[in-house]
């Protein structure tokens, strides 16, 4: 662990461990030690089941996608429709274009369904077939919204998301160590997975995670975890990147003040 403005910082990072490790280094290079507690799992579906599902809606106008998990298991079936690429968000965005492929839509500023429905190219979208590519549950106001204005939804569900089942020993150190105040923060990503991590916790999990400090992506997700521990102290990050939730605790640590 080096020197550096999160140095001493005890982080609990809840991100599936096959997609943890980009967060964890961005903690370390900030002097920060991650805490690796992974209480989902990405299971994608199988290529053949992509692909049969896609055969069955009309060639899109557009593609959206959800997540980088959406992009990572879906845009390979979704590049030779020739549709226009959107993303929710500058991290989806990038794993786009890390894969070779253009993104035509993605909102200026944050990174959830309502900026993307803020955008100009989604105001008018009557007669246009569009392809929402995302896990097997989600948010139904972008498609529910999408359909108002006159577009045609069809949804692609590429993955799913599945509670892991830790060693109790492993949930004893983390459980003793949030009673003790040892764990400055505790990222959690979506509702899910904050219903996850709850559940994977003693009786007491409300009362161990009032002892720290919840970082979330967007105020939805701020508002969802707190209407289930309420009280709980916040700090909110600008998007679900891991140089955005990095820096969301950066500023709180320097500030002191819930987001």
């Amino acid at each position: 662990m080096t020197d550096g403005p999160l140095s001493g910082c005890r982080i609990l990072v809840t991100r599936p461990s096959s997609q943890a490790a980009t967060l964890c280094e961005a903690i370390r290079e900030a002097g920060g030690e991650p805490v690796s507690f992974p209480v989902l799992r990405i299971v994608p579906k199988s290529a053949a089941d992509v692909a049969a599902d896609l055969a069955t809606v009309p060639n899109p106008d557009v593609a959206i996608f959800v997540s980088r998990n959406a992009v990572l298991h879906g845009l390979a079936h979704v590049n030779d429709t020739g549709a226009t690429l959107a993303a929710v968000g500058p991290a989806t965005a990038d794993a786009i274009r890390a894969a070779g492929a253009r993104v035509d839509v993605v909102p200026a500023d944050g990174a959830d369904s309502e900026r993307l429905l803020a955008e100009p190219a989604f105001a008018d979208v009557s007669g246009r077939n569009i392809l929402i590519v995302r896990g097997e549950t989600g948010r139904e106001l972008l498609g529910d919204t999408l359909q108002k204005r006159g577009a045609t939804v069809h949804y692609l569900p590429v993955y799913r998301r599945e509670p892991v089942a830790l060693p109790e020993s492993e949930v004893d150190v983390v459980a003793t160590a949030l009673g003790h105040g040892d764990i400055d923060f505790v990222i959690v990503l979506s509702i899910e997975t904050m219903r996850n991590l709850l559940a994977l916790l003693p009786a007491t999990g409300d009362d161990l995670l009032r002892k720290t400090t919840l970082v979330a992506p967007g105020e939805r997700v701020i508002q969802g975890a707190c209407e289930l521990v309420p009280g709980m102290a916040t700090c909110r990050a600008s998007g679900p990147g891991a140089s955005d939730v990095v820096r969301a605790m950066i500023d709180h640590r320097l500030t002191g003040q819930n987001q």
